[in-house]
């Protein structure tokens, strides 16, 4: 009798999820990471521009950083795009795909311009920002609890039903952009209360935005302590591992998605609100800037942990606002900014799959 058993070849290297892993390496490997990008990024510029890569490098840190009004910029896009980020951590946290923050700060926006137009002139300086802050954050919460009592009455995909009301809301303001526009017809609302100010968050030390950081700073030690602390967080984290787990123990699923989604649609109005009422003074479609996507990177980068979205958050607008600064310096156009901030972006996600995953190569003579 022939033995004929065929060999077994093992593959090179298995994938094998790490059970757990110290912060200093995690961080180690993120570091390492953005390390590799900046060669990478490097060697990519040589070869496309000619430039020196130093040079380069030294003005996007010039752009983001290198003036006090810069300065401030970065510090009011960060706290925009972390106020968006608190947003869709609670829902991002209960495995809720909510992917319309952009719609949500939309509708909070378009209340705060609203009540800015139709009210500057008629309630009091305080009374009137009471009535703008409890409009946008009303709008925000409608817009996010639609899709979020779909989903809990009929399962519904909330994942295209939040994008749907993304373009819903564009159209929306698209069209109130148009009916409120000065000069009429003109499609562009211009400045709300240029020469009043009315409905605009006061400067705190002559510092326009530094109402709007605040406001953020309050936000983020409140969604920390809710999320790590409170009876709500600790329900989202269990409906986020597992529905049956929640409702085993009692927890009414359908309740913490709504109640969730409530939460989420409410900072969004909050960060509509300041958008309007404290940075452009005007609404338009792009008033979210594409945040309501990015925040989502910020937000899972961060592992849903509010503190390290403050330099997740950070670290992505320094990389915008100085890749800009390279494009105007240089000549080049913003194609080649976009490359650059993609290749650093994609190199520190890349970084996460390290983070919780690593190889294990075949064992030397195991085919043998």
């Amino acid at each position: 009798m022939t033995n004929n058993s065929a060999k077994v070849h093992e593959p090179l290297f298995h994938i094998i999820k790490r059970s757990s892993m110290p912060k200093w390496q995690g961080w180690l490997i993120r570091i390492l990471s953005v390390v590799a990008a900046l060669v990478i990024c490097g060697i990519v510029t040589v070869v496309l521009t000619g430039e020196n890569p130093i040079q380069v490098y030294a003005k996007m840190v010039d752009g983001a950083i290198g003036t006090e009004r810069r300065l401030w910029a970065l510090a009011q896009n960060t706290a925009m795009l972390l106020c968006v980020a608190l947003a869709v951590t609670p829902a991002f946290k209960m495995k809720f795909w909510n992917i319309g923050a952009e719609g949500q700060v939309l509708a909070g926006g378009l209340a705060t311009a609203a009540c800015m137009i139709f009210l500057g002139d008629k309630l009091s300086p305080v009374v009137l920002m009471l009535v703008m802050i409890v409009s946008s954050i009303v709008a925000g919460a409608v817009w996010a609890f639609i899709p979020a009592f779909f989903k809990a009455h009929w399962n519904t995909n909330e994942t295209l039903f939040t994008l749907m009301m993304n373009y819903i809301a564009m159209c929306i303001v698209s069209y109130f952009s148009y009916e409120w526009s000065v000069p009429k017809g003109s499609g562009h609302i211009g400045v709300i209360n240029e020469v009043t100010g009315a409905g605009w968050l006061p400067k705190i030390g002559g510092k326009a935005y530094l109402c709007n950081i605040l406001i953020v700073v309050v936000i983020t030690v409140f969604m920390y302590i809710y999320l790590k602390y409170s009876k709500h967080g600790y329900e989202i984290s269990v409906v986020g591992e597992s529905e049956n787990t929640a409702k085993y123990i009692g927890i009414s699923v359908k309740k913490v998605i709504m109640r969730t989604m409530l939460l989420s649609g409410l900072i969004c109005g909050i960060a509509g609100f300041l958008l309007v009422s404290g940075t452009d003074h005007t609404i338009n479609r792009d008033t979210a800037g594409g945040r309501g996507f990015t925040a989502i990177m910020v937000s899972w980068l961060a592992k849903f942990d509010p503190i390290y979205m403050i330099l997740t958050s950070l670290l992505i607008v320094f990389l915008e606002r100085g890749a800009g600064e390279i494009s105007t310096t240089f000549g080049l156009n913003d194609s080649f900014s976009e490359i650059i901030t993609g290749i650093i972006i994609f190199f520190i996600i890349g970084s996460e799959f390290f983070v919780n995953y690593q190889l294990k190569f075949r064992e030397k003579g195991a085919n043998k």
